[in-house]
């Protein structure tokens, strides 16, 4: 059997390829994974295919391609089109193998440390409708906006919180769209933003971007509505047609051709749930992450997490975790002291502050949206589950996320509850009378992504 890979990292986003870059340039041997065609994962998706029409789109967003490019020329093995499906942690000198697929064939490596770069998972906004053709969140139009150079047109509303929206909004403008409108549905701004102007103010870069994306949309003519609910409305072909929502006190509809969401994003927990790692409650943001220490290292000493799939912290914190994630594996492997391990990492943790900081400014401005769903609203739209449906199951004695499967199927699609839990836990928390946090969440197993009979009867070894 082949020597172990010093350090495997899966996925190809601005921690991921920081990582190897860092790796890299230490001598180590390093294997990255992506399922995707193309480095750059979501912030930076079509990076390296979109030259010219990338730098319309923003300076960050064009700033991707430097990354990209040192990651080329780093000469880290890039495998493309790879899906991870298992994670093995062994007891030899290997401590982890890595099993994965790509073009059809199944394939097992093994590693010394494994670095989970997977991001995050956009959280869904259930509303009335949502699941009406013409109803999309702000993520799936900002892939096809990357990838394909396809901004909407017609009566187009985004509609939601968060940064992204903005940026969205601003990308898809620079690319030609046309947009009717955006609808705030943040809450009012809080008192505890005074606790954080400390942190406003060493971050006045962050605070100075937003309010040039502001101007940049209100120079569009494109309005900004404050509402406190949205729901959407089918036409007679089944379509959205119109967008009905609260602003002011009072009700209002308006005609609609294309309707995006977006309530932020949180840890994809997929694989780290699966290898069985202890994951926090983040009260604040309303997610789990994994239990991680300051280097990015898990309770099993092969794994390490870094970027937004061990805490949200943006593309720039990202970046440095990475780094600093990639430092800590090869001190535990040799590869490097841990005295010069630590040299390394001490400027980067410095770095990452500000990135905390201002991190903290977006959870206080930005918590998340739990509408109140009525009976009829889906929430697992692979399997078709209500809310409704829920709560019946919690009044026949349904306490969690995995009793919830056998009760509804809810979670038990081609998603595997990746979109529907952060809602079914609100959902069955408030049936319950309890705090989501006391909800059990999914217990992911692998294989975390579908492989055909076929490509594991094959595997070798």
């Amino acid at each position: 059997m082949s020597e172990p890979i010093d350090l495997l990292i899966v996925g190809a986003g601005p921690a991921g390829l920081a990582a190897a870059i860092e790796a890299r340039a230490l001598g180590a041997s390093v294997t990255l994974l992506d399922e995707n065609q193309a480095a750059g994962g979501q912030v930076w998706r079509g990076i390296e295919a979109n030259g010219a029409r990338g730098k319309k789109l923003d300076a960050d967003y064009a700033a991707g391609a430097e990354l990209a490019a040192a990651f080329r020329q780093s000469g880290a093995d890039a495998r493309f089109g790879a899906t991870v499906w298992s994670i093995e942690p062994e007891a030899d000198e290997a401590p982890a193998s890595v099993f994965f697929s790509q073009n059809g064939n199944a394939a097992r490596l093994r590693a010394r440390r494994v670095l989970l770069a997977t991001g995050a998972t956009e959280r869904p906004v259930p509303i009335p409708g949502w699941t009406l053709p013409g109803v999309m969140t702000v993520g799936a139009a900002q892939i096809l906006l990357k990838t394909a150079g396809l901004a909407p047109q017609g009566r187009v509303w985004v509609a939601g919180q968060g940064p992204l929206l903005r940026l969205y909004a601003v990308q898809a403008l620079a690319a030609g769209a046309q947009l009717a409108g955006i609808l705030d549905l943040s809450p009012p701004v809080p008192l505890g933003l005074v606790m954080q102007v400390p942190a406003m103010l060493g971050a006045l870069d962050y605070m100075v971007k937003g309010f040039s994306w502001g101007r940049k949309i209100n120079a569009a003519g494109v309005p900004w509505v404050r509402a406190s609910d949205i729901a959407a409305v089918a036409g007679a072909d089944g379509k959205l047609a119109r967008i009905s929502f609260t602003t002011g006190g009072a009700r209002r509809t308006e005609d609609a051709g294309l309707l995006l969401l977006h309530d932020g994003v949180v840890p994809n927990t997929q694989i780290s749930r699966a290898l069985g790692l202890a994951h926090d409650w983040d009260g604040t943001q309303m997610c789990w992450r994994p239990k991680l220490d300051a280097f990015g290292r898990s309770a099993i000493d092969a794994v390490f997490i870094a970027g937004d799939g061990g805490g949200i912290l943006g593309a720039q914190g990202a970046l440095l975790t990475g780094r600093i994630a990639a430092l800590a594996a090869l001190a535990d492997t040799g590869r490097i002291t841990h005295q010069e391990a630590q040299r390394r990492i001490g400027p980067l943790r410095q770095r990452l502050a500000k990135h905390e900081a201002i991190r903290r400014v977006l959870d206080t401005l930005y918590p998340p949206v739990f509408p109140q769903l009525d009976d009829a609203t889906i929430v697992c739209r692979c399997e078709e589950v209500s809310a409704g449906a829920l709560r019946e199951a919690v009044k026949l004695g349904c306490l969690g996320l995995n009793q919830m499967k056998a009760f509804t199927r809810c979670g038990m699609g081609p998603c595997q509850g990746r979109m529907c839990a952060p809602t079914a836990a609100a959902v069955m928390a408030e049936a319950r009378g309890v705090p989501v946090a006391a909800i059990e969440p999914y217990r992911g197993r692998f294989p975390t992504k579908p492989l055909t009979l076929g490509e594991l009867a094959a595997l070798d070894g």
